[in-house]
């Protein structure tokens, strides 16, 4: 097993990236990380404000694709691993802004692995790119035969997933052609607390406890598979000790379940969670239909969106085989967990404006 004791982690001020920074800290306290970010929208120090005090802990406000700024920082705190959460994510905004991710995905992607080469040269041995990548890049799964494995070819439906599927192809270039030391994890959909709020989850529960209509794209039978966010992060960790050289891993959590159901089943969570602790209902007064276990009538089909993959099935198999790797939240207990800390993070955020 290799141990890396200087990460160079970009996009870590979002959900996912800080998260990872939150249980690596907790794993490995004495080693030192680097953060670059260029807190976009979706990126925030307040993500970060949980690991800021930690001695190995550096920010540095950056976009990935300052290729000098990457070099000086490998150099400076002797990074002897990347690992690439950096990304834009949103699939209904690549449909407007392609370009921008793009640019953010791909050529940054590309920017990570050129400061890499150029100042690990030579001296690359017991130096690791860890590539955060999503099921998505496979395409739409029709629900019949065999789930995508890592083997799958990429068939992207949307200029987001294209982006990220374009990234891919550069780490295994990078790999195949400099011998880099590369690995790649493709994650299914993610959820947790502190979640940007333009996301399914935390979007659906905000307009639950505003008491408005909860958008369902088209018929609501599109399916996703939901790993619980410190879930994914052991995910990551044993792929960067265990994952071998040039290979991908898929890491879901093998629950798939339907986008209207996911939503129901968010309705009821709120429910139960008012019925469970009466006394946050007067913190939410707005939240009337979720106090009386009636939310799922704010339920509102809309339009499709284009290009919207019907599901990833994909199988985790390999990394269940080569990393040991295997989820430990469950759905319904992670979106229970997802609940209860959004519904006491607005209580208390509620208070201190009171």
């Amino acid at each position: 097993m290799e141990s890396y004791s200087s990460l160079l982690v970009s996009g870590a001020a979002g959900f996912i990236g800080s998260n990872f920074a939150r249980y690596w800290f907790g794993r490995h306290p004495e080693s030192n990380v680097v953060v670059l970010d260029e807190l976009t929208y979706a990126g925030s120090m307040a993500n970060l404000q949980i690991v800021q005090d930690e001695p190995g802990f550096r920010f540095v406000q950056g976009n990935i694709l300052d290729t000098p700024l990457v070099e000086k920082l490998l150099g400076e705190f002797g990074v002897d691993c990347i690992i690439n959460f950096a990304a834009e994510s949103h699939v209904d905004r690549s449909i407007i802004d392609p370009f921008l991710f793009y640019r953010t995905n791909a050529e940054g992607t590309l920017s990570l692995l050129s400061a890499a080469l150029n100042v690990w040269g030579e001296e690359a041995e017991g130096k690791r790119f860890l590539q955060i990548s999503t099921d998505e890049v496979y395409g739409s799964h029709s629900g019949e035969g065999a789930p995508f494995t890592e083997s799958s070819p990429c068939w992207p439906g949307n200029p987001y997933s294209a982006s990220k599927a374009a990234a891919d192809s550069l780490v295994v270039a990078y790999h195949n052609t400099y011998g880099m030391d590369t690995v790649i994890t493709r994650s299914s959909n993610n959820y947790g607390a502190n979640q940007f709020p333009e996301k399914l989850i935390p979007k659906s529960i905000e307009r639950i406890l505003n008491d408005e209509s909860i958008p369902v794209y088209g018929n609501g039978l599109h399916r996703r598979d939901w790993i619980y966010v410190d879930d994914h992060a052991r995910g990551v960790e044993l792929a960067l000790h265990h994952g071998k050289s040039g290979h991908c891993y898929n890491l879901c959590a093998g629950q798939e379940i339907s986008n209207i159901e996911l939503v129901r089943e968010l309705c009821r969570c709120i429910s139960k969670v008012f019925e469970s602790e009466p006394e946050l209902v007067d913190l939410f007064p707005k939240a009337k239909r979720a106090a009386m276990g009636q939310a799922q009538h704010l339920i509102a089909f809309v339009a499709d969106r284009p290009g919207h993959d019907l599901a990833y099935t994909m199988s985790m198999a390999r990394a269940q085989e080569e990393l040991g790797f295997e989820p430990q939240v469950s759905l319904a207990d992670g979106l229970e967990r997802t609940v209860r800390a959004y519904l006491h993070r607005a209580a208390r955020l509620q208070q201190v404006d009171t």
